[in-house]
């Protein structure tokens, strides 16, 4: 596919509501995507296949989250901990739902599934810098240099998110007001530094768990109970298992 591309915008109410073909330079990942074979069949399968580790790591974060314990509202960082990992998920599972949707399959839905994965991505990015600045670096707390390095990075990335997102938006605004030549190509720049900037916060999780593992073990085992644990925690050296957790 060429990199210059046409698209039919449409135009505002002061141009009579008329179709016009504008040149532009950058096509969005949906028109880059979604009607092409077999691009599209790669992109769904690629989703689809990261979407399960998504979710594990859904899971860690909670445990990693709550591995530190507060003397006050203890209850209510869990609940906001808990409420981060279902962020995640939506999160998660939106994005699967509009890989696998497109734009002109439904067009209403995948819209919606877009706006569920943009809200709960922010909400799940700027939820998660409060809950590390709450629970590892309050009053008494060390946090290690990763530690310290993890936050600084997901501070920027998320501040360079949502910004670029709101610029992103202004300019599809414009281009369904105007139409004008070259804008929805700074939109399709935005949606993609958008992405890269979300995937970015996203390996971070390197850091977080450098100092972690995932060990499996067999569930049909006569005692399961005396396995080695899958999950470790760091700092706090936190195992959790499928029949329970214990501090070694």
């Amino acid at each position: 596919m060429t990199s210059v591309q046409k698209f039919v915008g449409k135009a505002g109410s002061s141009t009579g509501d008329k179709g016009m073909v504008v040149y532009n330079f950058l096509p969005t990942i949906s028109a880059a995507i979604g009607g092409f074979t077999p691009q599209r069949y790669v992109w769904r399968i690629c989703i689809a296949m990261h979407a399960p580790q998504r979710i594990m790591a859904a899971v860690a974060y909670y445990i990693f989250h709550t591995s530190v314990h507060l003397s006050h509202r203890n209850e209510l960082y869990r609940t906001l901990a808990a409420l981060v990992s279902l962020l995640h998920v939506i999160e998660v599972m939106s994005l699967v739902g509009l890989s696998m949707i497109s734009s002109t399959e439904n067009g209403k839905l995948h819209e919606g599934l877009f706006i569920s994965f943009m809200a709960s991505a922010l909400f799940y990015m700027l939820l998660t810098i409060i809950l590390m600045r709450w629970g590892r670096f309050g009053k008494d707390s060390h946090p290690s240099h990763e530690e310290r390095t993890s936050l600084q990075y997901k501070t920027r990335l998320f501040i360079f998110n949502i910004t670029v997102f709101v610029v992103a938006v202004y300019f599809f605004w414009r281009h369904n007001k105007y139409c004008e030549p070259g804008v929805y190509s700074y939109f399709a720049l935005g949606e993609y530094l958008v992405v890269l900037s979300n995937i970015a916060y996203q390996s971070l999780a390197v850091m977080d768990f450098r100092k972690s593992c995932i060990v499996m073990f067999d569930l049909g085992s006569p005692n399961p109970e005396d396995s080695e644990p899958y999950f470790h925690m760091p700092y706090r050296q936190k195992s959790v298992g499928v029949f329970g957790t214990d501090y070694v």
